[in-house]
């Protein structure tokens, strides 16, 4: 869709689209009129035939939201998916924000052309500022399957996600949904949305779901934005991209936190893999792992360490200070999109501290290019390692994007990187390990990954939908 109407003629925006028990589709999506007002506007597909959904059609009653009394203007966007009530009727959320509590306000349609506007809100957090793209959906806390938008009742926990538009953060919470008052609660208060848990802790906005029935899963996209400038942007034509598409699952080993990880389409990319078995990385050691070009990787690695006493002192400072910041226990990990000398690296990084006091797993970009106008940061959070768990971590690498999962997904961070050494032919792997009292023991499986894009869409058969 582009902007070519009054509601929408300065930026047609996020939307979602809901799929009905008779195969119709529902987009709802944010338009920007002349005078900066939000509105909310339906389309359809042209033709449901067209397996690309390519052309849409613009509902003449466009918009069939504006924004109500008490919300500016200018703060009213992003409709999600839909999701049917116990009263048989649909419900949208629409973020927003009061004075400066990000709210979640709940609609009822039944046709998605009129909607009434239920009182107070799913859910509001004081000082969190605007909620855009919210996202709201249902978790089996089995961690087995995804679950359709509209699933409630014993068995689920909904997941509550906001993009905060003051911090630029995909933030969530994991709680309970009362179908019947239309409110949601999280099951840790100390961690409600937008004090708590990150969806990634990396270069990562935007974010969206949908169910896909076919597979039981549900499936998660992510808007990777650029952080070099926008003469950088103009001369390359494009700027920004999607993550890999990920699985979202409800951790039943913590009961607290959702886990992503990369659809299993793409293991269908690796090519030939190389395994390294029990390498012993000692302090301060940097272990180069021979494999060729590591421009198109998939890596699954396993760190053993030596015990880590509960009662001892480590003055740890999370991800902050950096991969060369060494303390007793850590950091330690992969060096991705390194050149030989190591001028240009990306250290992705378990720092431990000690059981008690919990793990941080991060990314720290400020080696990882030597352009002076990048922006570069150390990435992370904490993630729950359990005691009879070792450090595992799965990281995509994919020239300069690399995708980061800790602990089968419980902590994920997505780095967007400007290597100029360390690209093509030039860029190596190594193992690392800034501990300055113990032994680190990495067992790795490494993939070379073919491009995605092995079986283009034969665009030049398009015509045969035209005409159905």
């Amino acid at each position: 869709m582009i902007p070519d109407q009054w509601y929408d003629i300065a930026g047609v925006w996020t939307g979602s689209a809901t799929i009905l028990p008779d195969g119709q589709i529902m987009m709802l999506y944010t338009g920007d009129t002349y005078d900066s007002v939000q509105v909310q506007n339906l389309a359809y597909p042209a033709n449901l035939s067209d397996p690309l959904l390519l052309d849409w059609v613009k509902y003449s009653g466009n918009p069939v939201l504006t924004p109500p009394s008490g919300i500016e203007p200018d703060e009213y966007r992003d409709p999600t998916t839909a999701w049917i009530g116990p009263d048989g009727t649909w419900r949208i959320l629409i973020g927003s924000k009061v004075n400066t509590t990000g709210v979640a306000l709940v609609y009822q349609t039944t046709d998605f052309k009129n909607y009434i506007l239920l009182d107070g809100y799913l859910h509001s957090v004081l000082g969190t500022g605007m909620w855009e793209c919210v996202d709201f959906y249902p978790v089996a806390t089995n961690g087995s399957v995804g679950l359709d938008t509209s699933a409630s009742g014993p068995g689920t926990k909904h997941v509550l996600k906001a993009s905060l538009d003051d911090t630029k953060e995909d933030v969530y919470a994991v709680g309970t949904y009362d179908p019947v008052l239309d409110k949601w609660t999280p099951d840790n208060p100390e961690e409600d949305v937008g004090i708590g848990l990150r969806l990634d802790y990396g270069r990562y906005y935007a974010s969206k779901t949908f169910f896909d029935p076919v597979k039981q899963r549900r499936i998660l996209w992510g808007w990777i934005n650029e952080t070099d400038t926008e003469d950088d942007d103009l001369d390359k034509g494009w700027a920004s991209l999607q993550t890999i598409p990920r699985t979202v699952l409800f951790d039943n080993k913590t009961g607290t936190n959702i886990v992503q990880w990369p659809v299993e389409e793409v293991e269908s990319l690796r090519l030939n893999s190389t395994v390294f078995e029990k390498v012993v990385v000692g302090p301060g050691e940097v272990v180069p792992l021979h494999l060729g070009a590591a421009t198109q990787l998939d890596i699954i690695v396993e760190f053993e360490t030596e015990y880590l006493e509960s009662n001892s002192t480590d003055d740890a400072g999370g991800c902050r200070s950096g991969a060369m910041d060494r303390s007793t226990y850590g950091p330690f990990g992969l060096l991705v999109i390194a050149d030989e000398s190591l001028s240009e690296l990306t250290p992705i990084y378990f720092r431990p501290s000690n059981r008690t006091s919990g793990t941080y797993f991060c990314a720290d970009e400020t080696r990882s290019s030597l352009a002076p106008e990048v922006f570069k940061r150390v990435y992370g959070g904490k993630v729950p390692v359990l005691d009879d768990e070792n450090f595992t971590m799965r990281v995509l690498v994919d020239h300069s994007i690399v995708e980061s999962f800790a602990q089968g997904g419980r902590t994920v961070i997505t780095s967007r990187i400007y290597p100029t050494e360390a690209i093509y032919g030039a860029a190596r792997l190594f193992l690392f390990n800034n501990a300055t009292g113990v032994n680190v023991t990495a067992t790795l499986t490494v993939w070379q990954v073919n491009s995605a894009f092995i079986h283009p869409f034969p665009f030049d058969q398009m015509e045969k939908y035209a005409s159905s």
